[in-house]
């Protein structure tokens, strides 16, 4: 009897155990991760696009006929010596036969003006000669008491009086002669050929950017023929989120990346502008932009082949500091207003409250909560709770 009973036993214990086994939770499968110590960097990250620190637009200065232009986009320009276009002014309109009559008869009056200022001036002249002379009689006369001093000084009056007639009287003419100068010019054309040609010269060294005109044609005062510019001295605009133009201040570096060469180049903010913009995004969503300027922190050679307009990825660095403490951003998540991760201790999820500093896109900065080396946990998902036991996915 006493060993049926050890028989029944055993046989329960054996079905508990196998029980047990058959229903305990198994461990949930997760991401590991681990504390680091190393160098956190935090960035803004934005497209932009090169563009020439003084762009020239060359433009007609007169109405008329402009030359066709032979320069390509890419050739040399030298300051004063290249020859960007040949210019030709208009010629003057044609007259028609009243008109030609009305300037005809303005050109006599003209030409009868001057000889009349002429004789006007001729007899002023006289009258001056004969008072100087009389002037100089005066003189001798009151020299011997002859004359009294008062005749002196009217003669001195009237030699002074003439003076100015005379000099008024040289205007005369002057003006006279201005007037009939300007009505021949009303009566000028050109006859049997054409005006000179101008020629419109480069002014500053570099390169042509942009023929905007280029076959011969008539054009107005102000139309724009070509864009020069000097491809040294190029920076480059991104617009910034004006969330994140508030983060970057002048001399902050930059990596350039993604500018169709190997590697990355550095450069550094110029400057933000001070007024920002509106801009429509792709989904549709009004978004406020702030244009930063960056200039190239590398010599020439290594960008040579970076034209004007060129498309370029920019990282920011608004932040950088060795020996951080740090966790991936993917390990985090919010508990009760807090940020927490999850720490793995003897294969148990044991979750932590952290204090979080500078972020980055990857990873976070911890100031207190966790140490450098322990394992926590990426992307936990909702399976994973407080004493949950885990290990690691395969």
């Amino acid at each position: 009897m006493t060993r049926l009973w050890i028989r029944i036993g055993l046989v329960l214990v054996v079905v508990a155990a196998i029980g047990y086994w058959a229903f305990k939770p198994a461990p949930v499968a997760a991401d590991f991760g681990a504390v680091e110590r190393g160098r956190l960097e935090v960035t803004v990250e934005e497209e932009g696009r090169t563009r020439v620190l003084d762009r020239y637009v060359v433009s007609a200065p007169l109405p008329g006929r402009m030359r066709r232009i032979e320069l390509e986009p890419g050739d040399p320009v030298v300051a004063g010596k290249t020859v960007l276009a040949q210019y030709q002014p208009s010629d003057p309109a044609l007259l028609d036969v009243r008109t030609r009559s009305e300037l005809e008869a303005r050109a006599r009056a003209a030409e009868s003006a001057v000889g009349g200022a002429r004789a006007d001036r001729d007899r002023i002249e006289s009258e001056l000669a004969f008072a100087r002379s009389e002037l100089k009689r005066f003189r001798a006369l009151v020299d011997e008491r002859v004359l009294a001093a008062r005749e002196l000084e009217a003669a001195e009056r009237q030699v002074q009086s003439l003076e100015r007639a005379r000099q008024s009287a040289d205007f005369g003419v002057s003006t006279a002669q201005h007037q009939l100068e300007l009505a021949r010019a009303s009566l000028s054309q050109t006859r049997g050929g054409r005006t000179a040609v101008i020629p419109l010269y480069s002014p500053v060294n570099g390169i042509v950017l942009r023929r905007i005109q280029e076959s011969e044609a008539v054009v107005p005062t102000g139309q724009p023929l070509l864009e020069i510019g000097n491809l040294h001295d190029l920076e480059i605009v991104s617009d910034l989120l004006s969330s994140a133009a508030v983060r970057v201040k002048p001399g902050d570096a930059v990596m350039i990346e993604q500018w169709g060469g190997e590697g990355s180049l550095r450069g550094r903010v110029q400057r933000i502008e001070p007024s920002g913009f509106t801009k429509i995004s792709a989904l549709g969503v009004e978004e406020q932009r702030v244009n930063v300027i960056v200039d190239f922190d590398e010599p020439r050679e290594k960008w040579q082949s970076i034209g004007d307009g060129y498309r370029v990825e920019l990282r920011i660095i608004v932040w950088q500091k060795d020996d951080v403490l740090k966790v991936p951003t993917s390990s985090l998540f919010r508990h009760e207003g807090k940020w927490a991760v999850y720490k793995v201790e003897n294969g148990v999820a044991v979750r932590q409250l952290v204090e979080i500093g500078q972020r980055s896109g990857l990873e976070a900065e911890v100031l207190s909560g966790v140490e450098g080396g322990q394992r926590i946990i990426v992307y936990p998902s909702d399976s994973i709770a407080d004493g949950i036991k885990v290990q690691a996915r395969t």
